[in-house]
């Protein structure tokens, strides 16, 4: 993974936590980078800030109690991966996780899925990270493989003309690619193609097109389509095994379902952003695709995109 140098944690001490440091202390050793733990707790309501201090100990001891065991079960030293922990409490959770990102300068963030207990998609604060937090968003799933067996997948539309658009396409291959590498090797390429002119002239016009010619029109699309996924692959420099799925269909329908079918562990994918428009940055597809995810998630966002959290 490319210039990972600083990792944040967010914990809320609340859940299981050790899939998501699990994850994150692999990414940290993986790249020699620093990682802060981050305990993120509600503001204390009036009347109990006697018991503040209190609360936020017993949360640091059972954050501090997550760490031992996943360093344990990692057989990590503390040479092997530099740990700092800290906690900050207060409203609007996922803000003050996004001004830690932008005065700190962390190149990654990492959390459970907020509700482990939540089979599909991303609740409040997952989602408010997902749209505005500047650097990328790892939401972790519990794995239940081991390492060398965790399966890797990254959705790529290759219909990317504009500068930040083709660079977010690159960078996500060659993130990608390298998690894959980390994990059993296999890279899962997935692009979807919609050529909904095809289908709504099949249904809806009687037209002279025979249904020969419109099969050759489709045939067309697909193969400039594969053709331009095949360009970014070979820009983005990746090799090894790749596994691409380039199939006709709605993207925020078949991509979960290939998750589940094929069994993935992670999935990468952009979340597209509009220049000029601080924190635009999903549309409908993108909204849709991760209210249906059932696994770890890695959103990474366009260079160009300007949070609109300020410091």
């Amino acid at each position: 993974m490319p210039n990972i140098h600083k990792v944040l944690y967010v914990s809320h001490a609340a859940e299981d936590e050790s899939s998501g440091l699990l994850q994150a202390f692999a990414i940290a050793r993986n790249n020699h980078a620093e990682i802060k733990v981050l305990l993120v707790c509600p503001a204390v309501p009036a009347g109990f800030e006697d018991f503040s201090s209190f609360c936020v100990k017993a949360m640091l001891e059972r954050v501090n109690e997550g760490i031992a065991a996943a360093r344990e079960r990692m057989k990590l030293s503390k040479e092997q991966v530099n740990i700092e922990i800290e906690s900050d409490c207060g409203p609007r959770p996922a803000e003050r996780v996004i001004r830690r990102v932008l005065s700190e300068g962390y190149d990654l963030v990492i959390k459970n899925v907020e509700g482990l207990s939540q089979l599909k998609g991303f609740k409040a604060i997952d989602m408010e990270l997902l749209r505005k937090c500047p650097c990328p968003v790892w939401l972790c799933r519990p794995i239940e493989r081991a390492h060398t067996e965790i399966r890797v997948a990254v959705a790529i539309d290759p219909e990317c003309d504009e500068g930040s658009t083709y660079d977010l396409a690159i960078r996500l291959l060659r993130w990608a690619r390298v998690l894959a590498d980390s994990c059993n090797g296999i890279l899962h390429v997935v692009s979807c193609w919609d050529y909904d002119v095809d289908e709504f002239l099949r249904r809806h016009f009687p037209i002279s097109a025979s249904e020969e010619e419109l099969d050759q029109a489709t045939e067309a699309a697909r193969a400039q389509h594969r053709s331009k996924l095949d360009v970014l692959i070979r820009a983005a420099g990746i090799g090894g095994d790749i596994q691409v799925h380039h199939v006709i269909a709605h993207p925020d329908s078949y991509i979960p379902l290939l998750i589940d079918e094929e069994g993935l562990d992670l999935l990468i994918m952009g979340t597209v952003g509009r220049a000029g428009i601080p924190g635009f940055i999903m549309g409908n597809t993108a909204e849709n695709i991760l209210q249906k995810v059932s696994c770890s998630l890695l959103a990474l966002k366009p260079s160009d995109f300007v949070s609109p959290i300020k410091i």
